[in-house]
């Protein structure tokens, strides 16, 4: 459809049509947002440089060109969700201290976040108008995401709860701690999305519209504005994993072959898995990006063409119109 009417636009007796290459420079606020209303999204900034193609086709010297955009170009950003979750993570068995007492080890998780480092490829295909200084820019824009990169911070504080005695907290020896630093971060990966893209701004620069051989043209264009980025497909997999992978067993006897006085081993060998790879975190999640765009095209020489025959030297050609009337001037 789109070739069609750049086809109809280029056929017409007056159509004009310009070929331009150059490249862009974005930059902008990322988010991800979770299906669920009850996840936040994140919030971060991303930033990209990439070529453009552009074909600019319409009637000589009118202020109006219909255009048509491709390119492929590069994205990098950083989001987080920040909401600081906390949550309490229970071992799954019943445990017993050196008393025999039972008692629950709960792992007990404070300010939770989590940071995604992202590096996309991305490939638009645009159509859109220009008239005068406004124009603007629709259509699709693919996210190819090649890199991801995990980061998860939190506190952590673990602790006994037993049914007849207040909790037992802040007690090395025996495994329960306070206010400690978990730290997580693993590659992971972001599915390829298809995003539905707005882009709208102005034309920088002088701009001419009078026609003659003495007339400067105009080869190149700057470009200045807002765009927008929804994504239409799920970026994430469906996650499987707990949010927190635990020890297979709490062991403090003192003649246990494993035992060290001391040691921390309930809470050195944790595995704090991403919030998007956790099993009930969303059904699907959403690319956003909203942001600024710089544009910068150079117009493509043109095919050679009979200088007398140009339109630089029409307005000297005459044409008469019989008798004495004399003569005029055609442009």
């Amino acid at each position: 459809m789109v070739l069609l009417l750049a086809l109809l636009l280029c056929g017409s007796l007056n159509a004009k049509v310009n070929h331009l290459v150059g490249g862009y420079a974005q930059i902008g606020e990322w988010s991800l947002i979770p299906s669920q209303s009850d996840n936040a999204g994140s919030i971060g900034v991303a930033g990209g440089l990439g070529f453009q193609y552009e074909l600019q086709a319409g009637q000589k010297y009118s202020k109006a060109q219909f255009l048509m955009d491709l390119g492929v170009g590069a994205t990098y950003g950083m989001t987080a969700y920040m909401k600081g979750s906390s949550m309490t993570v229970p071992m799954d068995k019943t445990q017993y201290d050196l008393s025999n007492e039972p008692f629950e080890y709960i792992y007990e998780i404070q300010d939770r976040k989590d940071k995604y480092n992202n590096l996309a490829l991305q490939i638009p295909i645009m159509v859109g108008m220009q008239y005068e200084r406004f124009y603007f820019l629709a259509g699709m824009k693919i996210y190819a995401n090649v890199w991801t990169q995990t980061r998860t911070t939190a506190g952590l504080s673990t602790y006994g709860k037993y049914e007849d005695f207040d909790d037992f907290r802040n007690m090395p020896e025996y495994q329960f701690f306070e206010n400690e630093s978990l730290n997580g971060g693993v590659k992971t990966s972001l599915n390829l999305d298809m995003d539905l893209s707005f882009e709208i701004g102005a034309r920088l620069g002088r701009l001419l519209y009078d026609v003659g051989y003495d007339v400067p043209k105009r080869k190149i264009e700057y470009r200045l504005a807002a765009f927008v980025d929804y994504g239409l497909l799920d970026v994430h997999t469906k996650g499987t994993k707990p949010a927190l992978q635990l020890p297979a067993s709490y062991d403090i006897n003192p003649e246990s072959e494993n035992y060290v006085y001391n040691t921390r081993t309930m809470i050195d060998n944790l595995v704090m898995n991403d919030i998007m790879s956790t099993n009930g975190f969303a059904k699907a999640v959403n690319n956003l990006m909203v942001g600024l765009k710089f544009t910068v095209l150079f117009q493509l020489p043109e095919p050679g063409q009979c200088v007398i025959c140009r339109d630089n030297y029409r307005s000297l050609v005459r044409t008469y119109t019989g008798g004495s009337r004399g003569m005029k001037y055609e442009e």
